[in-house]
Order: C-alpha cells, then structure tokens, then sequence
C-alpha cells in the first residue's frame, strides 16, 4: 500500500502532558505546523485516569503552574493540556501509530486515514512510560482473572465502569500505590494490605493509621493462586515465613519503565539507569534535531513535570529551527553509582544550561537516611550537598545542579555517590 508523503516543521509523538505542553509552547511561538500524533482515541495521557484532585497546581520542578490552571481533576488537566495546545495553532491526530522510523528526521504512521511518512525539521519523543506487568516480574503461578496494574485498574473502573472485585491486595508502597489503594476503595473493594519488599517506614504504625489498611514490609511475592479467578497472593516474608493473602484482586504498581520501542528503533543512544534516552539539559538526544521528554525520560514523574518539560523544551528547539542550536556532540555522561539507580539528565555538554529547575532528578534502589551526594570526575570532588531528610525508593530527590561549571569537558564520566 502507498504511503502519503508528508512534511511538517515539529512532529512530537505521543500526546500526554508533555508532548501536548511541547505543541502548545512550539505553537504559540511560531514554530510552524506543529503536529502531535497520539495513539489513544483521546489525548492527555495517563492523567484521563486519575479521577483524584491536585492537577493544575505547582510542579516541582521549576514553580511554574504545572498546566491550564482550573483544572484539577486528571480528566481535566488533560482536557485543558489537550485545549491548550489546539489552541495555540498545534494539530491534534489521534488514533495514530508511529510504526517505523524510516531516516533521521522522518517516521513512518498507521491511522484511520491510512499509511504515511512524515518528515519534521525537528521531533520531540513524548511517549510515556508504563508499569511491569505481572509477566515482566517473573511470579509464578496461575493465570486468573483479576490481576492489574495501576494503569489497567484506573481504565477499568473510571473508564469502563467494570465491576472489579471484594478483596484486593496491592504490591508496592509508592504514591502509586496508594493512588491504586484510593481507587480500590472508590469501587467498593476491601484493600487486604499492601505489600512491598522494602523495610519498614521510620514510623510504620502511623503509615498504617494513614492508609487504614495493614502495611506489610519486607515481603517477596512468590506466587499467584487460583482458577479461573485469582483466590490468593503468597509471600514469603523477610525471617523466612510464608503466608497466603485471600483476595480475588491484586494490583502490581510503580516498577515504571519508559515506552522507549521508538526510541530503540530510531536508533537513539540510551541510558542504562533510566532505560530512556539518553538525553541532556536541553533535552537534546543522541540525534541531531529529535528531543525527548517527560516520562520516557525518567519513569515515572507527575504530570506536572511533565508538562513544565515540555514547555521547557520548545526553546532548545526553536533554538534548533533557527539554526542557533547546533552542538559539536561532545557529552560527559553523569552516572550514579549504587545504591543509586540514576540521574536525570544524564548528558551534560560543554555549553550546558542548568535542567529545569536548577536541579538533576535521582532515584535510589534502598532507603538512605539524611545521605551525602558526592559529585566527582576524574576522582576530583565538584559538590558535595547534604540532604536533610531520607531518601526512599521510588520517590524522587534531587541534586543542585552549580557545579556543572566546574566538569572537564574532555574528561572521564561524571559520577554522583551516596554518603
């Protein structure tokens, strides 16, 4: 079948908050024929989802108002990031797949009016990230009905109006988890417990108070009972018990990875922490001309930072249209050593701007009380900052970014060490 050849001077794929907060910034400066391509029937990203309030406040990453402001629902912010960017000038296409990646600025696309390839003077890689299912975490046992994630159980219930269960049992103490808990109890569920690997919390009786549900810490999930539909988690705990939770719902949430298919087959250089493109301040990826941001970035942030990147993004890449943004390609990578999981952004080029925010985005694979960050090249100490509370996993903190000036461009790899 024939493919309609087309141009366009911005093609950002995927239309969440970042990728449609990108559009709407392009847009409005004159960029030209902004286009974002979304497979979804709707755009807006996971936040059509979240039926809970807090949208459109303050991000965090820079202070700037995280999207439309009014909107503080997840449906809403989305219908408003959507709004906005239509607004500005940027075209909308949904029900679209970008299927193929077919030279260094053009991409091949599936939709309902047929084949294409689009050939943009600049694109910008938005496409999201998403959580491990229960096959990509290696449980054994059966395969009954009424296992989710997060994302599957927020569709089912806000979308579908499914009938989801009584009893259900959620795997993973992040502030996913308890947004999962949230929704359980919304249709009517018993939340049995939440289970994490993780040891206790400093103060885990007033964890459970809050969350009105046991928190059961140090435990491993060894296997998935039941037939046809699910009738137990196993676990076996930290001193070598093992016990069978009774549920006919479990709910697999955090473990996000970023949805970086395209970015693989485009060839794009990634980041072996982060498994995202490997990307700099200026949101510049391993290709000239194609930028990245929000979640395929660093899996998985708010909505709010989100979007703050996308906005952020549209300068380097109107730098970029104009001609006035053309790096040499020298990059220090900036990696963390364990038990740090990784940094973002994790390129830093000789002419580099500050990240958004002033500030680098880390993770950390175990819980770290008040640590030091250590920033050293070439076994010369750059910065040193003291946190002043613990760091757990699967939350964000960060580290100031005043130091970039002090890097030797042509030197081994910046690392970043927990004290």
């Amino acid at each position: 079948m024939t493919r309609l050849e087309r141009s366009v001077d911005v093609l950002v794929v995927g239309g969440g908050p970042a990728g449609l907060a990108a559009a709407a910034e392009l847009a409005a400066s004159g960029a030209g024929h902004v286009e974002v391509l979304e497979r979804e029937r709707e755009a807006g990203g996971m936040p059509r989802h979240c039926h809970r309030g807090g949208f459109g406040g303050r991000d965090t990453g820079g202070g700037a108002a995280t999207g439309p402001r009014g909107a503080t629902s997840g449906p809403a912010f989305a219908r408003a990031c959507a709004a906005a960017a239509t607004g500005a000038g940027a075209i909308l296409r949904t029900h679209v797949s970008v299927t193929g990646w077919d030279g260094p600025l053009t991409v091949e696309t599936t939709g309902r009016t047929g084949l294409e390839r689009i050939t943009a003077r600049a694109l910008v890689l938005a496409t999201g990230a998403r959580e491990r299912p229960r096959s990509a975490r290696l449980i054994p046992g059966s395969r009954p009905a009424g296992i989710y994630t997060t994302g599957e159980l927020q569709r089912a219930v806000h979308l579908h109006g499914q009938h989801i269960g009584t009893r259900a049992v959620v795997i993973g103490n992040e502030p996913v988890g308890h947004a999962a808990a949230d929704t359980l109890r919304a249709a009517g569920l018993e939340v049995v417990a939440m289970v994490t690997d993780q040891p206790p919390p400093p103060l885990p009786a007033l964890v459970r108070e809050r969350a009105g549900f046991p928190l059961l810490t140090g435990a491993t999930v060894t296997g998935l009972t039941g037939r046809p539909r699910l009738s137990g988690v196993e676990l076996r705990h930290a001193d070598g018990r093992t016990t069978t939770l009774r549920c006919d719902t479990v709910v697999f949430t955090g473990d996000f990875v970023p949805e970086h298919e395209l970015a693989r087959r485009g060839g794009l250089v990634l980041d072996q922490g982060t498994r995202g493109p490997a990307y700099d301040t200026g949101f510049r990826t391993s290709r000239d001309g194609v930028f990245a941001v929000g979640n395929l970035l660093h899996a998985a942030e708010s909505a709010g930072l989100a979007a703050a990147e996308g906005r952020a993004a549209a300068v380097p890449v109107l730098r970029f249209l104009a001609g006035r943004d053309r790096p040499d390609g020298r990059t220090v990578s900036l990696e963390a050593d364990a038990p740090l999981l990784w940094a973002a952004p994790n390129r830093i080029r000789p002419d580099a701007a500050l990240p958004l925010g002033g500030r680098f985005i880390l993770r950390t694979g175990r819980r770290l009380p008040r640590p030091h960050l250590v920033v050293s090249q070439n076994g010369r100490e750059l910065h040193r900052q003291r946190l002043l509370l613990p760091v757990l996993p699967g939350r964000p903190f960060h580290l100031g970014a005043g130091w970039l000036e002090r890097i030797d461009p042509q030197g081994e790899p910046v690392h970043v060490t927990a004290l």
